[in-house]
């Protein structure tokens, strides 16, 4: 079958392959320039650029390196150079960026990334409703929303349609298997009906029924073979993060390579999280630390996400997510904590993006 370009927008994708957007820094300027260099989509995560460059942007960093409030966290300066460095490695290419919806300063954000000079922005981590309203001055921007049921993206539509005349450029399928934060509760990640294959005919007939939307498909997808399945469910195209992780092109640390490399299949949970969804990742040191209560202190140093609460939730749960995820980026073992999709045990190795990607096309 053969693997045909994505059209986004005004956007053409050469292959129909979106790299997910991982934060904090683990899918930045390197690794999305070279994906969209290879003719697939790169994606910026806009989560944590305030400690991209060891901190260097952003204008207020406390104790340990935290950026002190959401201004600083989602530091605008840093992506404006993070999409700078993307564009010298992919030229014209497209380029994206994933901001969660979840976060304090979603429309600030969306704006920046707007300016910074993405092409195509991906939102997840609750339904982006408002989210044309954020690029409303920019209408050349393609707009993605990620959703879990064609129920969602019924009401999405309804919505955007009605108050913002306007309908989704593609949308993402995200099913329980990915990495990072999930669109259904705990108990719902495991049932069959919310496997992605289950979920994603009835968002194509959804997403047909408002006219030729894009329908990509993400979670759990590893090789040739899960794109195919995929296409033949009615994609057309999908999403991947956890392989991209094991490229040399990753901006994430190479600790953070090396707890994938060595995580075993029972080694990757779906654990609570602050953001108000469970999210997957490795079971490390830092879950141990918060079953014994010796957990880093929560301090809510940067405000990250309007559901914690200002660390009310971090409490809940045991850890600050933008402290762990940054701990991660920097490669602290004993106190980071490592998202991953259920595939992760499966990296074995490090190759380059270029040889990631033939192998995804080719099926070597």
């Amino acid at each position: 079958m053969e693997l045909k370009p994505l059209k986004i927008g005004k956007y053409i994708i050469e292959k129909p392959i979106i790299q997910g957007g991982m934060g904090v820094g683990i899918s930045w300027d390197n690794l999305a320039g070279n994906v969209s260099k290879e003719g697939g989509l790169g994606v910026i995560s806009a989560v944590g650029t305030g400690i991209y460059k060891n901190r260097k942007f952003a204008k207020k960093v406390m104790g340990e390196g935290r950026p002190y409030e959401a201004e600083n966290f989602y530091c605008r300066d840093a992506l404006f150079e993070i999409f700078k460095n993307a564009r010298a490695i992919c030229g014209d290419r497209p380029l994206g960026v994933n901001i969660l919806y979840a976060i304090n300063d979603y429309d600030r954000v969306v704006k920046d990334a707007c300016e910074a000079g993405a092409n195509i922005i991906i939102t997840g981590a609750g339904l982006p409703l408002t989210m044309p309203e954020a690029a409303k001055e920019f209408s050349d921007v393609a707009l993605v929303p990620i959703v879990s049921t064609a129920k969602a993206l019924k009401i999405l539509c309804r919505r955007w349609e009605k108050t913002h005349k306007r309908l989704p450029d593609a949308v993402i399928v995200e099913g329980p298997l990915s990495g990072g934060h999930q669109g259904f509760k705990y108990e719902e990640c495991f049932k069959e009906e919310n496997q992605l294959e289950n979920i994603l005919p009835p968002i194509v007939e959804e997403a047909k029924r408002w006219g030729d939307i894009p329908v990509i498909a993400a979670g759990g997808i590893w090789d040739k073979n899960d794109i195919i399945r995929m296409l033949k469910l009615g994609a057309s195209g999908v999403q991947m993060g956890t392989r991209f992780i094991g490229t040399y092109e990753c901006d994430a640390s190479d600790e953070f390579k090396q707890v994938l490399l060595n995580a075993k299949k029972e080694d990757i949970k779906l654990f609570k999280s602050p953001v108000g969804y469970p999210a997957r990742g490795v079971e490390t040191n830092l879950h141990k630390l918060i079953r014994e209560g010796k957990a880093p202190k929560i301090k809510c140093i940067s405000n990250c996400v309007a559901p914690c609460k200002r660390g009310e939730e971090a409490k809940m749960v045991g850890y600050c997510i933008a402290d762990s995820l940054s701990d991660a980026y920097d490669g602290k073992l004993d106190t980071g904590l490592f998202f991953t999709g259920s595939n992760g045990y499966r990296l074995n190795e490090i190759i380059s993006v270029k040889e990631l990607m033939e192998k995804l096309i080719n099926g070597e």
